[in-house]
């Protein structure tokens, strides 16, 4: 279904066209490298052994990561319509 002026599949491929966009982000996104530290970067808390081993590379203890992912931005979207809908909000 069309809607608009649109051809039929516009919207699936839009979706299609995000995730993809989405996952090569993801993918691009480096994790930890190098040796593992035994305590945290931050706090200098001990990490355990099971998450060193589960995180190659890992610097940041469980608390600090999640303090940290907590702190980061949302990404604002991509308008790929171009609608006077979709920008606003």
């Amino acid at each position: 279904m069309a809607g608009g002026w649109a051809r039929d599949g516009a919207v699936s491929e839009q979706i299609e066209a995000s995730i993809s966009d989405e996952l090569a982000r993801l993918k691009a996104r480096r994790g930890p490298e190098g040796e593992s530290r035994t305590h945290c970067a931050e706090c200098e808390e001990p990490i355990p052994e099971a998450r060193r081993k589960a995180l190659p590379g890992v610097k940041l203890c469980i608390d600090c990561m999640q303090e940290r992912d907590g702190r980061q931005q949302a990404r604002g979207g991509i308008n790929r319509r171009g609608s006077k809908d979709s920008q606003l909000k």
